[in-house]
This record gives structure tokens, sequence and C-alpha cells, in this order.
């Protein structure tokens, strides 16, 4: 009989091409390690079709931080980032905090219209996303 693969709680695609990203993913993934947590990470600059269902392609994908939950529902930016805070061990604080209904605007904002794209125009501009965006090889 073939063993089934459970699904994860959250499939989180971030650009592994982006120094900031990739330090914040990877000391998200040391601290869910033990696989308790039910957290999946998907690098989306390696395949930037990766979440074209959702009609999220090119340097789109690139932009934010996407989470797919268990259900298959997407979740960009700062609702993204509250999801992998709930799941991941000491970060449930800032979860709440970011969730919060006065808050949660305001840090949607940040990321949105000041963060991700000042990211996303560093990582194009040193030549990490490449001419068209595409992760260099």
């Amino acid at each position: 009989m073939e063993r089934q693969t459970e699904q994860p709680e959250l499939t989180t695609f971030y650009n592994h091409s982006c120094p900031v990203c990739r330090v914040e993913i990877e000391h998200y993934q040391r601290l869910t390690a033990d696989g308790r947590t039910g957290l999946a990470w998907v690098d989306s600059s390696a395949d930037k079709t990766v979440l074209a269902r959702f009609g999220i392609t090119g340097d789109d994908v690139l932009k934010r931080l996407y989470v797919v939950d268990r259900d298959g529902a997407l979740h960009g930016g700062v609702d993204a980032f509250i999801l992998i805070w709930r799941h991941t061990p000491r970060y449930g604080w800032l979860a709440a905090l970011a969730g919060a209904p006065v808050v949660k605007p305001m840090a949607g904002f940040v990321y949105d219209r000041l963060l991700a794209p000042m990211l996303f125009a560093w990582n194009r501009r040193t030549g990490r996303l490449g001419p068209a965006g595409a992760a260099p090889r």
C-alpha cells in the first residue's frame, strides 16, 4: 500500500534570490526544523510559475511573500507573515500584534507599498533578478 504524505498546514513561497528574504525564511526554517509545525517552504525564484494557478506569475511571484494554506487558499504579504508567525515557535505574539485591527492595515501598507517594492527594486538593481526579473542561474 502506498503511504500518503500529509498535506502541510502552510506552504510558503518566497524569493530565495533576495538575500534579505532568504535570511528571514532560513530563520523561520531553523525554528520549525522539527517538522511539528506543518510548514513547507518553496523557492519561488526557481520557478516563477509556481503560483500560476492563482494568476500570480512572472515578477509578481518574486515581489511578495505568499502562503497557501491546507485548504488551498492563497494569502499574500502581511497575511502570509501572520500565518507563518502563528505556526512558528516564539512568534505567536507578533502574529497577534500584526493582526490587530489597528496595526494590520498599517503593516500591510508598509509591506506592500514600501518594503516589498524596495527589496524587489534593490534585487533587480544589483542583478539578482536579471533584466526581466528572472533569477540568474
